[in-house]
């Protein structure tokens, strides 16, 4: 069972960086509706896919420097990153399938 990482604007290139697998990064805010509707399902993610994939969520309201870097316009976002580097980016809510497929975990 994979654990969720919580990423800050401190420990975002670190961990991205030292994850070993490539990493979906969930970018969200607690006000936000979707993002509510979302997280569960890339929990779902991260535990069903822990041999190829690391997840971690960052809170774009405490860690704005790092949303910025990325464009965060809107959320949620959802970012797949290979080997330290912006991949796939799919924004707004989706099915699990959908994020299974945009990410090829399917």
């Amino acid at each position: 069972m994979s654990e969720v990482k919580t990423l800050t604007d401190a420990t975002f290139d670190t961990e991205v960086a030292d994850a070993g697998t490539p990493m979906i990064v969930d970018f969200w805010a607690p006000w936000c509706g979707p993002c509510r509707m979302v997280g569960p399902v890339i929990d779902e993610i991260a535990q069903e896919h822990a041999d190829k994939v690391c997840v971690g969520k960052l809170n774009v309201d405490e860690n704005p420097a790092t949303a910025q870097k990325y464009g965060i316009m809107s959320i949620p976002t959802i970012i797949l990153f290979k080997d330290g580097a912006e991949a796939k980016k799919v924004i707004g809510a989706r099915s699990k399938a959908d994020f299974l497929r945009e990410f090829e975990l399917a």
